[in-house]
């Protein structure tokens, strides 16, 4: 009889992002074969015994297994063993600052969403928690500012609206051996273009109603993590609070997450048209876009990032009233908050989404009242650059016209 070698146990292959997109934490529906993960809108689940739940679920609050699906896929984008979707980018914000107690220490970057702002200043700080915001870019400045009391490091990269980029791996090194974790809102990147995790943060936080969602039609956000304790206590104020995200949100998220790697692409390669194409424009004073060679950490986005990003921001000259005139003269860009849909905005940070961070706090992190922040989308780019043009006309006085 023939000897036959022992086969080797087979290992996983480690499948590439545009196949964890559609496929990870998502299975066809055992009972019919539904390929896409239906929607379980049901509120409490039968048990087989008091305090034994059938399949692991009892009631929505805790876990559903839509929200399952969504934070299973959203954990393997991003390197992660676990994830946590809640309400929006803010309640997810909010389960972390439920874990500060009296005494203890925020260190953020200056220049982030003002959203997160108001939500450190104006609904923890009066229970005795600390804030203070560095120009994260400025590692002494930021090493300076760590307290033994510091929790954590709070990061944006990019940072909104300015666009700054944090070096992730050696601030996180730093956080670790001062015993502070790590956290970074990764928005603007997406896991498409940049994991933390990987690059040693403790934590990343997303508005998945952003790029990740990318359709505008839902409101959602998310932790993610490696540590199990993190995650446990993450999962009870998750609950307890009861912020957590419904499954048809979370449905519309899953549906989402499938042309990521597709939208960012598109979405990265007209913002770079665009901010090129607004230096070359004698009444633009001022590009922020970290694919622009003269962004200041422009070597470094390279290295960390797969590609630059859907967002720009700029300065006209004529300040303010002609930031203004430019957001209300655009025909192709929609005057909205939020960003990172499909369809491309445009906004004046100062007056809405950054209206909450006082002026004085807004200066000081360099963000002028006269700045314009573009969330570039996946139309046609030279009709986005025709619109970009058109308004930039618009909006210009007659004097400056003249003087061209």
């Amino acid at each position: 009889m023939e000897k036959h070698e022992k086969s080797k146990p087979h290992k996983p292959r480690r499948l590439r992002f545009e196949t964890l997109a559609i496929h990870a934490g998502q299975q066809s529906d055992p009972n019919n074969g539904a390929v896409m993960t239906p929607v379980y809108f049901s509120s409490t689940f039968e048990q087989d015994a008091p305090a034994k739940p059938r399949a692991g679920y009892e009631y929505s609050r805790t876990s559903n297994p839509t929200r399952t699906a969504l934070q299973d896929n959203l954990a393997a984008l991003e390197s992660g063993k676990w994830g946590l979707a809640f309400a929006s980018g803010l309640a997810a914000t909010n389960a972390l600052c439920h874990r500060l107690r009296p005494g203890d220490h925020v260190l953020a970057t200056n220049d982030l969403y003002g959203g997160t702002f108001r939500l450190f200043k104006r609904c923890f700080e009066h229970f005795g928690i600390a804030f203070d915001f560095v120009k994260a870019s400025d590692q002494a400045a930021l090493e300076r500012a760590l307290r033994p009391s510091t929790r954590y490091l709070f990061l944006e990269s990019p940072t909104n609206p300015l666009l700054s980029i944090c070096d992730l791996a050696p601030l996180a090194a730093l956080a670790k051996k001062r015993g502070v974790l790590t956290v970074v809102d990764n928005t603007f990147a997406t896991p498409y273009l940049q994991r933390p995790l990987e690059l040693g943060a403790d934590l990343v936080l997303h508005s998945l109603t952003k790029y990740i969602g990318g359709h505008s039609d839902v409101v959602a956000g998310a932790l993610i993590g490696n540590d199990e304790e993190l995650r446990k206590e993450l999962a009870f104020y998750q609950n307890a609070v009861g912020g957590q995200l419904g499954p048809m949100d979370a449905f519309l998220v899953l549906r989402g997450v499938k042309t990521l790697p597709l939208r960012m692409e598109r979405h990265c390669a007209n913002a770079q048209r665009i901010a090129e194409a607004l230096t070359q424009h004698p009444l633009v004073e001022k590009v922020y876009y970290p694919g622009l060679s003269t962004h200041p950490q422009h070597e470094l986005a390279a290295r960390q990032m797969k590609a630059f990003g859907g967002m720009v921001s700029f300065e006209l000259s004529g300040g303010t009233p002609a930031a203004n005139a430019f957001a209300t003269a655009t025909e192709l860009f929609t005057l909205a908050e939020s960003l990172g849909g499909v369809e491309s905005l445009v906004e004046v940070p100062a007056s809405m989404t950054h209206a909450s961070i006082p002026p004085e706090e807004r200066k000081k992190a360099g963000l002028s009242d006269g700045l314009v922040r573009l969330s570039v989308g996946i139309e046609h780019v030279d009709d986005l650059l025709a619109d970009v043009q058109q308004a930039i006309e618009r909006s210009a006085s007659p004097a400056k016209l003249a003087a061209r």
